[in-house]
């Protein structure tokens, strides 16, 4: 057991900023991969990470006004994605609008941020994250909005599969699917701005994207891909809380200053990624079961 001791400090438990960040990891962790795994299969990949760079103005903007800078970020995430979907029904159409947003929403950061020069420390945390600094009174707030998102997503999962594997069947049928889209993109910017509080907003679509497209590889349904995702999610972050903790012990490249948590969680979700593709090399869609494939017996007479 002496080897353990020496990779994992003895009473890390103890300390509250550590069970506060594995808290506040888990809860954005499940939340994040539950919502990345419709994002994967909607192609929403790209928005997701413009969402929380546009999120970074709010932030900006919050922390300026005095205010805790996880409000903006909500604001302006939802924002955001709301303008994203109204302004693109199509692919083509809503990544020309997001690339206006996010260039608009990012001009609007750099103003805040230069306006704000007193504020150091901010701009660094918002866009890299910070969770064992993370405010242990935030955990419940972040509880209950993450519960939000998972009740919301819980009540459009069979419309939003049906929109996302058959939109058109879905909207003969009767199902509202614009709006439908705008509820689920408007909850995704509610869970990227909370995973943006783990792992930073530049790196905040390694929890969304991650799990989910690891998920992806691993089980075909969707049900069981969610779960998948989740478990994924918060064994990746906390994996990467637990060594960032242990960094501060590590000799290199100096002592005592530890590595940053989003480096670690980015790291393992594009290893357990990677794993995965090899596992299964052959790509497969969620929400479809794959077709037995035919084959043409040679027609009798026919010359070999």
């Amino acid at each position: 057991m002496n080897w353990l001791q020496s990779v994992f400090p003895a009473g890390m438990l103890q300390n509250d900023q550590v069970v506060n960040a594995l808290l506040f990891g888990a809860i954005a962790a499940i939340v994040s991969a539950a919502l990345g795994y419709f994002v994967t299969l909607r192609g929403l990949s790209f928005a997701g990470h413009a969402v929380t760079d546009i999120g970074l103005a709010g932030a900006a903007g919050s922390v300026l006004l005095g205010l805790n800078a996880l409000w903006g970020l909500l604001a302006f995430c939802v924002l955001a994605a709301t303008g994203v979907d109204l302004l693109g029904e199509r692919v083509r159409e809503r990544d020309v609008a997001t690339g206006v947003i996010l260039s608009l929403a990012l001009g609007l950061g750099a103003l805040f941020l230069y306006i704000g020069t007193r504020f150091v420390n901010e701009p660094y945390i918002l866009l890299f994250g910070s969770i064992f600094e993370a405010d242990p009174a935030m955990t419940p707030v972040l509880a209950v909005i993450g519960a939000g998102c998972l009740v919301v997503l819980a009540m459009l999962y069979r419309p939003l599969l049906f929109c996302t594997v058959s939109p058109e069947t879905a909207a003969a049928r009767g199902v509202p699917v614009r709006l439908v889209g705008l509820l689920f993109i408007a909850t995704m910017a509610v869970g990227v701005a909370e995973a943006a509080q783990v792992v930073g907003v530049l790196l905040s679509t390694a929890l969304l994207i991650g799990p989910a497209a690891s998920a992806a590889y691993l089980v075909a349904r969707p049900g069981l891909g969610i779960v998948v995702a989740a478990a994924l999610g918060v064994l990746e972050t906390w994996v990467g809380i637990v060594l960032a903790y242990d960094s501060y012990y590590w000799t290199w490249p100096t002592s005592g200053k530890g590595w940053p948590v989003s480096f670690f969680i980015t790291v393992l979700a594009l290893g357990v990624y990677l794993a995965a593709r090899l596992l299964h090399p052959v790509a497969r869609r969620p929400g479809r079961r794959s077709r037995p494939s035919r084959r043409r017996e040679p027609m009798h007479g026919a010359v070999a």
